[in-house]
């Protein structure tokens, strides 16, 4: 089976080498995209990562596609229904890094809550003063989770150490595990009005596209803290602005952004100006809060540890064997969008 492994760093190969007997493996250190999709026509197999473009537009170029083993959680980037209707599998990586998310949480919250950017940028410049950068304690604060899956669950562990006080809303509370871990479960309003941070670890489908708005930040905390490390879209950037902007939300620590591919290198913003493919008044927005000292942006990098990455490796390479054994694992189709 030819298989075509994209966005690829060259220590990441040699997992996928195990299977280079049986075999034709080609390595991409770049995304798939409409572009050099005709490239790749003759490919049976793609393992992609969250920034290759897997629309019908894309896919229909590779006429021998039988299977697509991403290397995330995540499949909003992946058009399911074209699979589904192409009898093309899709496999995604369940589990990989539940801590490793988790703990960026953390990162970015204590990067927020005391003013560590602006302290270290200080610093180096040989200036010790404190002026500016009295901080806030996380010890007693409430938490509020959206979504308890794997991650959350992860978050709100890392919490209790803090000693914070924690609310969270799921679709499926978990009432065990909240006996547990001794938080509550509490509807959507009460953790928008009583939480003093807010984090999010629910999936990008179409319910939860823009799942916090002008709506909701409305019901916030004057002063709350924000934490996004799930998908771009599930938060209304242009929202999160005004409420910024109005002092709502005091702060924000995000790892994901919407139209985050096409920021990532300036080719893809000049080439968004012709093509129209991207919302360039979310992109302006995206380069304006990097700019706001009160917002710590990463570049989509919570899962980015040595020992998560090498846990997607190795389940990806097991969904690529089991799926050419005939026993295909970890697959996603469109119902579960």
């Amino acid at each position: 089976m030819k298989i075509i492994v994209f966005e690829i760093e060259d220590w990441e190969r040699e997992t996928f080498q195990s299977m280079q007997a049986e075999h034709q493996i080609e390595f991409v250190a770049g995304p798939l995209t409409h572009k050099n999709a005709e490239a790749y026509s003759d490919a049976e197999a793609l393992s992609p990562f969250i920034y290759s473009d897997l629309s019908a537009d894309v896919l229909r170029h590779i006429g021998r596609l039988k299977l697509i083993a991403t290397r995330s959680t995540g499949f909003d980037h992946i058009d399911l229904e074209y699979c589904g209707a192409n009898n093309i599998t899709v496999c995604n990586v369940p589990v990989y890094g539940d801590n490793t998310v988790a703990e960026h949480v953390f990162a970015l919250l204590l990067a927020i809550s005391h003013k560590m950017i602006a302290a270290v940028d200080r610093t180096r410049r040989g200036d010790f003063s404190l002026k500016g950068l009295q901080g806030f304690d996380l010890f007693g604060k409430t938490l509020g989770v959206i979504g308890t899956g794997s991650i959350g669950k992860c978050v709100i562990e890392i919490a209790k150490g803090f000693r914070m006080e924690i609310l969270a809303s799921d679709l499926y509370p978990d009432e065990e595990m909240a006996s547990r871990l001794g938080f509550r479960y509490v509807d959507m309003d009460e953790l928008l009005a009583s939480s003093d941070i807010i984090t999010l670890h629910v999936p990008s489908n179409k319910k939860t596209r823009n799942l916090i708005s002008d709506e909701e930040f409305a019901r916030m905390k004057q002063g709350v803290v924000l934490i996004n490390t799930a998908r771009g879209d599930v938060l209304d950037i242009k929202a999160l602005a005004k409420a910024i902007g109005e002092g709502k939300v005091a702060a924000a620590g995000l790892d994901v952004l919407p139209e985050e591919g096409g920021i990532r290198e300036e080719a893809e913003l000049l080439r968004s100006v012709y093509d129209k493919k991207h919302d360039l008044e979310t992109m302006l927005l995206n380069h304006i809060l990097l700019r706001l000292r009160n917002v710590v942006i990463t570049p989509h990098s919570a899962f980015n540890t040595r020992e998560a990455v090498e846990r997607i490796l190795s389940t990806t390479v097991g969904n690529i064997v089991s799926f050419t054994g005939g026993e295909p694992e970890n697959v996603i189709s469109a119902k579960r969008t």
